[in-house]
């Protein structure tokens, strides 16, 4: 085998320019499809343009509207962010869940079916969901 060392470099080098490649072409067909101030006519126009030709439509996209790829991406870093925390937020305003509580729960349901409250298929029901959950 006669491949020289610089010759595997130079195929290790090709090798990740292409992947860098590949994720570039990826991440601006998914601005192109991010961005809500593009019309479905400039989106099918540019992901046309993106596939024909790719180096150039990539690079003119990158030019035209490189900027605002930047800043859809942190607006949609920050609305995950609040998303997370407004969960996070409710989750912790239910607070935990002692583990006595399905056994209150089910004291309550037995002296509302003792009282009358609720007939027996529906007590059934509810002892059942509170012992599932």
């Amino acid at each position: 085998m006669d491949y020289p060392l610089l010759n595997v470099f130079l195929t290790m080098l090709w090798f990740f320019l292409w992947i860098m490649w590949l994720m570039l072409l990826f991440r601006v067909v998914v601005d192109v499809f991010r961005d809500d101030a593009l019309s479905g006519w400039a989106k099918a126009g540019w992901t046309l343009t993106v596939c024909v030709l790719p180096f150039l439509g990539v690079f003119v996209y990158l030019i035209a509207r490189g900027r605002g790829m930047g800043e859809r991406e942190l607006r949609q870093a920050q609305d995950r962010e609040r998303a997370f925390r407004a969960h996070v937020q409710q989750a912790a305003a239910e607070g935990p869940r002692t583990p006595g509580a399905k056994a209150d729960e089910l004291g309550r349901l037995a002296a509302l079916h003792d009282r009358g409250a609720i007939s027996d298929a529906e007590y059934e029901q509810a002892k059942s969901k509170v012992l599932t959950s």
